[in-house]
C-alpha cells in the first residue's frame, strides 16, 4: 500500500494571523531577546523578517501533485533509474524554526509514465519549504512520487546539516544527518540499492 504524502495542518484564511500581527511578532521577539525594536537599525526588520518567511515557507501554498500532473507515458522501452542528484534542500525544523540544509538524491524507476526531471527538483524544494524533520521530508518526497507516477521503485537520500545542533545545544559544527527511503525494486534489490548510493555520493 503506498504512503499519501503527510498533509500539514494548515491555517484557515479567516483565521491565518494578518500581516500586521505577524510583523509585531517579530517586534515582540526582538524586545523578548533584550533588545528596541524601535531603535533605527531594527525599524524594518520586522518586514524582512517576514518577507523572509513567505519566501522560506512558500512550500504550503505549493501543490506537489500539480508539478507531477504532466507526465509522458512514451519511455521507450526505458526500464532503469531516473536519478538526479546535488538538488539544494533549504529547510526549517520543527522544533526550533533553525535551518536545515544539504543535498537530496532522488531516483525512480519508471512504470508507464515519466516526468519532466525539474518536476522532480520542485517537489523537494515544495516540501522541504515547509516545517517538519528530514525523516518527513523524505517519506513526503517519496510518497508524492509514488503517488503520481506508480513506478517500479523509487529512491530518496538527504543529507543535511541542521543549525539547531550547530548553533545551539551541543554545538557540533561538522556532524550532517542522513536519512534513505527504498521502495518497490529498490526495496526487493540490494544490488540496486547498492548502485543507488554509489551514484548519490560518487
Amino acid at each position: 500500500m503506498t504512503a499519501s504524502p503527510s498533509k500539514p495542518v494548515l491555517v484557515a484564511n479567516a483565521s491565518r494571523p494578518s500581516r500586521e500581527q505577524a510583523l509585531e511578532a517579530v517586534r515582540t521577539l526582538i524586545a523578548w531577546a533584550g533588545d528596541d525594536p524601535t531603535r533605527p537599525g531594527l525599524l524594518d526588520t520586522p518586514k524582512r523578517v517576514v518577507d523572509a518567511y513567505g519566501e522560506w515557507f512558500d512550500g504550503y501554498d505549493a501543490d506537489a501533485a500539480a508539478e507531477l500532473s504532466r507526465t509522458f507515458e512514451d519511455v521507450t522501452g526505458y526500464d532503469d533509474m531516473v536519478l538526479l542528484k546535488d538538488i539544494e534542500v533549504e529547510s526549517h525544523c520543527e522544533h526550533h524554526l533553525a535551518p536545515f540544509l544539504g543535498k537530496a538524491t532522488v531516483a525512480y524507476i519508471p512504470g508507464e509514465k515519466v516526468v519532466g526531471i525539474s518536476k522532480l527538483a520542485r517537489v523537494v524544494e515544495i516540501f522541504a519549504r515547509r516545517l517538519q524533520n528530514q525523516e518527513t521530508l523524505t517519506n513526503d518526497v517519496v510518497a508524492a512520487i509514488e503517488s503520481h507516477l506508480a513506478p517500479l521503485g523509487v529512491a530518496v537520500l538527504i543529507d543535511a546539516q541542521h543549525q539547531c545542533m550547530t548553533t545551539r545545544g551541543v554545538h557540533h559544527r561538522h556532524v550532517s544527518t542522513t536519512t534513505t527511503r527504498f521502495t518497490g525494486a529498490f526495496k526487493q534489490d540490494p544490488a540496486l540499492i547498492e548502485r543507488f548510493l554509489k551514484l548519490a555520493k560518487g
